[in-house]
C-alpha cells in the first residue's frame, strides 16, 4: 500500500466514524428531528443506520465542501441527511421483495432482526428524516440553498434517480442488457447519490454552474467506478470479506458489466475511470488531490 492509499484510508476511516458518532447522536436526541418517535421504531433506524460502513457518500460532501471552502458543519448536516437516505436504500434493498438479503455489514439485516414491518417503516423515516434535516434551522445555510439541496437530493433518490434504478434491477433478471442498458440502470441506482454527494459541495459554497457541473461530472464517473468494483468484488470477494452474500448477481441472472465484459476488463475500466476522475479535478490543483485518491479507492477497494 503506498503512503497516499493508507493516507486516504485512514481519513476515510477518521471520517466515518465522526459521521457515525454525529448519526448516533441525532437519532438519540429526542428533543431534536426524532422528539416523539416509537421506541421500537427507532430501535430499528439505529439498527439501519449505526452498522457501520465506509460512509463514503458523506465523505464526499464533506471533501467537496472543504473544496470549495464550504462551511463544514452546514456540510455535516447535509453529510447526515445524504447517509440517512443511503441507509434506507439498504434497509429497504434487503427485502424479502426486492433482494431478499439476511446479512449486511456482517450483521442480520433489520427485517430480520425487527420484522418486516419495522424495516420499511424505518425506511420510510430515514428517507423523511434526511429531508427534515436539510430544512431544520440547525442547518444554517440560505433558505435558496436549502431548496436547491432538497431539490438535488429528492431527484437523485427518486423515480428518475435511485428509486428507478432499483425498479429497472429488478426487472434486469434474467434478460439480456446491453452495456449502455447497464449503464443506465446503475447510473439510476448507485450513482445518482454518490452524483449528489459530489455536487453538494458546490451547492453548499455557493459557487458558478461550471464548478457544480464539473462535480456533478465527477460524482458520475465515482459512480460508475463504485458499482464496476461492487460487481468485481462480487464475482471475486467471499461472504466473510464483503460482510454480505456474494455471487448473487449470477445466481439471480442479473446483467452487469463485469459479467458482460469479464473481470480483466472491468480492471482496466477502473484504471481509466480514476483517470477520467482525476482529469477533472485538474483545474482545481493541489486542492483536489483528496478526491483524486478518493476515486483510486473506490476503485481499488477490496470489501
Amino acid at each position: 500500500m503506498t503512503d497516499n492509499a493508507a493516507d486516504i484510508t485512514d481519513r476515510i476511516a477518521s471520517t466515518a466514524a465522526e459521521v457515525g458518532d454525529r448519526l448516533a447522536e441525532l437519532l438519540a436526541d429526542r428533543r431534536g428531528e426524532t422528539e416523539g418517535a416509537p421506541t421500537h421504531l427507532m430501535a430499528a433506524i439505529r439498527h439501519g443506520a449505526l452498522n457501520g460502513g465506509k460512509r463514503i457518500r458523506p465523505f464526499l460532501v464533506l471533501e467537496t465542501a472543504r473544496l470549495f471552502r464550504a462551511d463544514r458543519e452546514a456540510a455535516m448536516r447535509v453529510a447526515l441527511a445524504l447517509e440517512c437516505v443511503h441507509c434506507y436504500s439498504l434497509v429497504h434493498d434487503d427485502l424479502p421483495a426486492m433482494d431478499d438479503d439476511t446479512l449486511r455489514r456482517g450483521q442480520p439485516t433489520v427485517h430480520v432482526a425487527h420484522g418486516e414491518a419495522q424495516a420499511i417503516l424505518a425506511g420510510d423515516g430515514l428517507q423523511t428524516l434526511a429531508f427534515e434535516i436539510v430544512a431544520n434551522a440547525r442547518t444554517r445555510l440560505p433558505a435558496e440553498v436549502k431548496v436547491a439541496l432538497v431539490a438535488a437530493l429528492a431527484h437523485a433518490a427518486g423515480p428518475a434517480g435511485m428509486a428507478g434504478g432499483q425498479a429497472l434491477d429488478l426487472a434486469s433478471e434474467h434478460e439480456t442488457r446491453d452495456e449502455a442498458a447497464i449503464l443506465r440502470l446503475q447510473g439510476m441506482k448507485t450513482g445518482a447519490l454518490l452524483t449528489f454527494a459530489c455536487e453538494a459541495g458546490a451547492i453548499i459554497a455557493g459557487t458558478g454552474e461550471d464548478d457544480r457541473e464539473r462535480m456533478a461530472a465527477f460524482g458520475r464517473t465515482i459512480g460508475i467506478a463504485f458499482q464496476l468494483a461492487d460487481d468485481l468484488l462480487d464475482v471475486t470477494a467471499d461472504t466473510k470479506a464483503m460482510g454480505k452474500a456474494t455471487g448473487k448477481d449470477a445466481g439471480r441472472g442479473k446483467a452487469t458489466l463485469v459479467g458482460l465484459n469479464g473481470t480483466g476488463w472491468a480492471r482496466k475500466r477502473l484504471d481509466a475511470l480514476v483517470d477520467e476522475a482525476t482529469t477533472l479535478l485538474a483545474p482545481y490543483g493541489a486542492r483536489g488531490e483528496t478526491l483524486a485518491e478518493t476515486a483510486r479507492f473506490v476503485a481499488d477497494r477490496r470489501n
